[in-house]
């Protein structure tokens, strides 16, 4: 695997559907981090993106997706355009065909299943169409969300990292989920 293609058509199973990341799903990524204050600490980063980081994001991604590094992909709802959360893919191991995801949902589209559902096509659509061989969904212990969210999409959970990454100036515990194509 080079590269992660872009979609030409949005992922759906009809309930939820995920498209490429573009650069007008940036009002609606500030929105949410406002509207969640503890979201950048789920997404395990120091603070809020800024807009401007938002938009330096959407102009790397086409590189960072050609060479196979990483993508951005949007949740929504079919019949809408309007972001209601992301999956990160990346950082990737194209010698092992392997890539890690991180999710995560605005408030307002949380508890309805989006997520684990938005997770399924991603997968489904790296190991089969990606040509990765294995997934990895990584969540400090206490995001009972995104564990939830990964177990519902048939991740499986392997165990606990200790002291596995450095997040907001400290050394945190990852617990370590993973998809591979016999689990599809």
């Amino acid at each position: 695997m080079s590269s992660f293609p872009p979609l030409l058509e949005p992922l759906t199973d009809g309930q939820v559907a995920v498209r490429d990341y573009v650069e007008r799903d940036i009002p609606e990524i500030l929105i949410a981090y406002q509207d969640d204050p503890r979201l950048h600490v789920l997404c395990g980063e120091d603070r809020p993106p800024s807009g401007a980081e938002l938009g330096s994001r959407a102009e790397r991604e086409p590189a960072a997706r050609a060479a196979g590094e990483q993508a951005l992909l949007t949740i929504v709802e079919p019949g809408s355009d309007a972001c209601r959360g992301q999956i990160r893919v990346g950082p990737s191991d194209p010698d092992h065909a392997r890539a890690e995801l991180a999710i995560w949902l605005a408030p307002q589209a949380r508890g309805r299943g989006l997520g684990s559902r938005a997770l399924r096509l991603a997968a489904e659509w790296l190991l089969e169409t990606c040509g990765m061989a294995r997934l990895e969904l990584l969540a400090e212990p206490d995001n009972a969300a995104a564990i939830a969210a990964g177990a519902a999409a048939g991740f499986v959970r392997e165990g606990v990292l200790r002291g596995y990454e450095r997040r907001r100036g400290k050394r945190v515990d990852v617990t370590v989920m993973s998809l591979i194509p016999a689990d599809l």
